[in-house]
């Protein structure tokens, strides 16, 4: 999983590649882009990290 954050003109924004899509834990979904958790980033507000928890999916 690659991911890319940045802040710009105050937008976050998030590029993560697409993954084959597999299925969910719960059978489901299709997890097509995931980042499998909290991954704290280089971006910061408040000179703290922000941290992204993020799941893109599709419907079988």
């Amino acid at each position: 999983m690659a991911m890319s954050v940045e802040i710009k003109n105050n937008k976050l924004f998030i590029e993560i590649d697409l993954e084959t899509p597999t299925p969910s834990a719960s059978g489901k979904t299709l997890v097509v882009a995931s980042t499998h958790g909290n991954t704290t980033t280089t971006a910061e507000v408040n000179g703290k990290p922000i941290i992204i928890g993020l799941n893109a999916y599709i419907k079988p």
